[in-house]
């Protein structure tokens, strides 16, 4: 039972309303009031009486199953048909009408249709996108709805725009589409024949002729070889005419169109004019110079004769069989072999060579294989020497040289690469140092003692004598660096003169540097481990070299130094001291020197590591700082500490150096490098506040230290940086190595 209409029982319509709005139905167009909204809707968009909803897009497909809007769901597919129409042609008189083929497209996502036009080759008529893609309103009185999916299907006309198209034919996946969709497909049609189209297709067919013309086809082989150049070096020998010479020159071979150029090879000082080119670049015939041909002579094509007037409507025959053709014989690439003789315009040219492009080519296209060159000129003369003009003392010989090799003098040019491969890197010097003594019957300068630097990087020496004290001589540099002449050179000469070079510098050696001699006596552990490195730069530091040296001796001074190893050893070990050792190989015919002989303690010693006296390395150490008045050690504290973030109390040894040399400790770096390495510990971390504290000479003063001690930590550079000592050799390994032999008795022998 119905509730009556009484005031509280009324429904109220706007519940759960939240639009309210009202549709505009009146505008003005072009200044005139007029209503444009008759279909729009009522207030908050309801539906008026008499008003039905019409739907924006097509109700399908729609995805069962699945929520996804039709823009997303159906993305990217499109329905493909093909289809027809008849046009109108009235002002012709070849055709009536035109029938028109053109594809339509139905988007899924949208329901947007575009009709599109396949372009025809010379239809004289604008082709392409007829109907841009939009959505296309169904023909009147249904102008208010829009084409969906069900309006298509095949052989049914469809109305676009006033224009009737039949739909013949759709590609598989909208005929998949459809019969998915329920739509029951008609079987495909075929589309009209064209009048025009046909009359023109007949119309062509009886321009083409019943016997094909000759095709020349040249566009192929350009395509083909367009970059591709055959080379060949050619002579040509002139030497009949008046001032004619032999000649060389270039030809060039172009493969794209079969042509040639000559370019000729100017030497210099020949005295004739340098032109760009000997050839143009042209096809070369090989029977030149050739008679002139009247224009019309030579034809790709002879015409028999000519039927009717001349132009449309005229007609000729062609002679297939060339009758009276004038044919020319150009040169091609198979003409063009080395040792062959070419006719250049009259000249005739050999070839002499080619390049690796054109031994390629000559071998996969004609496998041909040899390719000697013919030796077509007489090797150049040598080149007289060029006399240069003795040194007049002047400058350095190598300045006075570059100023004779030209009118613009240039500096000498200096060796950059061993420079830089040999010049300081880090802790290697890549100097020889020896320790060298004066050879004269002074006896002041016999005692004095001097460091000869060698420096591989330029090759240049230098000598410095440490000083000495209650010596009378003061010491310093006494030879500056630079490169040094052997002696018995004459001064003013035009060859280069000879200078020192490293394997001119070893133990024992006699130098005359500046016409005052020196002996070498002994080498710091640079020097011997990097002459050992490089044997084979310095023989005297080859070990199989000196080995030899020792087996090219008699057999009874092989005896004699067996007998002497052994009888130096009476325990029978198979060792003897260094000094044993020196004192029977020098007395080997002089064949030894004192560096070999080094070299050979050191390869067959026993290394001992020598002990470090610590509190001696202080001393020295605080006699050089007390001498200097150094006493920054507790900034020195302050700075370590600082660096020590873990405040452990160590810090490793390159930041520690770091240090030192920041307050230019005065310490020589061999003695700073033992110091630091004697507070190091395993874990190369060194305790810092022992290492201050013992070179605080004003808080831990250390026991005072002779001169002649300070003075060989001065002077003897090697300290304790040399390493082990060579005291003891085992001379049993020699023995083996030498004469191949084991240690036996003195019966035996």
């Amino acid at each position: 039972m119905a509730l009556p209409m009484l005031p509280g029982n009324s429904i109220n319509r706007n519940l759960g309303k939240d639009k309210f709005h009202k549709s505009q139905h009146f505008d003005h167009s072009n200044g005139v009031p007029m209503m444009i909204g008759a279909e729009k809707p009522g207030i908050g968009g309801e539906l008026l009486l008499g008003q039905k909803a019409r739907p924006k897009y097509s109700l399908f497909p729609k995805g069962e199953g699945s929520d996804a809007p039709a823009w997303l769901a159906f993305d990217k597919q499109v329905l493909c048909f093909d289809a027809h129409f008849q046009e109108a042609v009235p002002q012709s008189r070849e055709e009536k009408y035109r029938v028109r083929k053109c594809k339509i497209y139905f988007y899924l996502e949208d329901d947007t249709i575009q009709v599109v036009e396949p372009e025809l080759k010379n239809s004289g008529i604008p082709q392409g996108t007829l109907i841009r893609r939009h959505r296309i309103p169904l023909p009147a009185p249904k102008d208010d709805c829009f084409y969906n999916v069900h309006h298509f299907n095949i052989n049914q006309e469809i109305v676009l725009y006033s224009r009737t198209f039949m739909i013949t034919d759709c590609d598989p996946f909208t005929r998949n589409f459809l019969r998915k969709l329920g739509v029951r497909i008609n079987s495909s049609g075929s589309s009209p024949e064209d009048p025009y189209t046909t009359y023109r297709g007949e119309m062509e067919k009886n321009m083409n002729p019943l016997r094909p013309y000759e095709r020349i086809d040249t566009l192929k082989q350009f395509l083909d070889h367009d970059p591709k150049i055959l080379r060949f070096y050619c002579y040509w020998d002139d030497t009949e005419s008046m001032f004619g010479d032999p000649r060389q020159l270039i030809l060039h071979y172009f493969l794209a169109d079969d042509t040639i150029e000559i370019y000729e090879i100017h030497n210099p000082n020949t005295g004739r004019d340098t032109v760009p080119k000997f050839l143009h670049r042209g096809r070369l015939p090989k029977h030149a110079p050739i008679p002139k041909h009247q224009p019309g002579e030579i034809t790709d094509r002879t015409v028999l004769n000519v039927f009717g007037p001349i132009g449309q409507g005229g007609r000729y025959i062609l002679d297939s069989l060339k009758t009276g053709a004038v044919e020319e014989e150009f040169y091609k690439d198979s003409d063009l072999t080395i040792g062959g003789v070419i006719n250049v315009w009259g000249r005739r040219m050999l070839i002499c060579d080619c390049d690796n492009f054109t031994k390629e080519y000559y071998r996969s296209k004609y496998g041909i294989e040899d390719f000697t060159p013919v030796l077509c000129k007489a090797p150049p003369p040598a080149k007289p020497m060029r006399q240069v003009p003795p040194y007049t003392g002047f400058g350095s010989e190598e300045d006075s040289l570059c100023s004779c090799q030209g009118l613009l003098p240039k500096p000498p040019q200096k060796d950059f690469r061993k420079m830089m491969e040999k010049d300081r890197q880090g802790l290697v010097s890549n100097v020889l140092r020896f320790v060298g003594k004066m050879l004269t019957d002074s006896p002041v300068d016999k005692e004095r003692i001097f460091i000869i630097s060698y420096y591989l990087s330029d090759d240049t020496i230098a000598v410095f004598e440490p000083p000495q004290r209650n010596s009378g001589v003061a010491g310093g540099k006494y030879l500056a660096r630079g490169r040094v002449k052997k002696p018995g050179q004459e001064l003013f000469k035009s060859e280069m003169s000879e200078y020192f070079t490293a394997q001119d510098l070893y133990v024992g050696a006699k130098l005359h540097l500046n016409d005052q001699p020196f002996q070498l006596l002994d080498a710091d552990e640079f020097t011997f481990n990097y002459m050992e490195q490089y044997a084979e730069e310095f023989p005297r530091s080859n070990v199989g070299t000196i080995i030899s040296k020792i087996k090219s001796v008699g057999e009874e001074t092989q005896k004699k130094v067996k007998q002497f190893f052994i009888m130096s050893d009476p325990g029978n070990i198979g060792f003897l001291p260094y000094e044993s050792f020196r004192t029977v190989l020098a007395d080997i015919d002089g064949q030894l020197s004192e560096h070999e002989i080094m070299t050979l303690g050191r390869t067959y010693s026993v290394r001992e590591q020598p002990e470090v006296d610590v509190g001696l390395m202080l001393a020295v150490a605080q006699d050089h700082l007390k001498k200097k008045q150094f006493e920054k050690f507790s900034d020195m504290v302050q700075t370590f500490t600082h660096e020590d973030r873990e405040r452990s109390g160590h810090l490793c040894s390159k930041e520690a150096r770091t240090i030192c040399k920041a307050f230019r400790l005065p310490l020589s770096d061999d003695l700073l490098r033992a110091l630091l390495k004697t507070f190091q510990d395993e874990s190369e971390k060194i305790d810092y506040h022992a290492f201050l504290s013992g070179l605080n000479w004003r808080a831990n003063p250390a026991p005072a230290v002779l001169p002649d001690v300070t003075l060989k930590f001065d002077v003897d550079w090697r300290g304790e940086a040399v390493g082990p000592a060579v005291k003891t050799i085992n001379y049993s390994l020699l023995l083996e190595d030498v004469f191949g032999s084991t240690i036996q008795t003195p019966d035996k022998l």
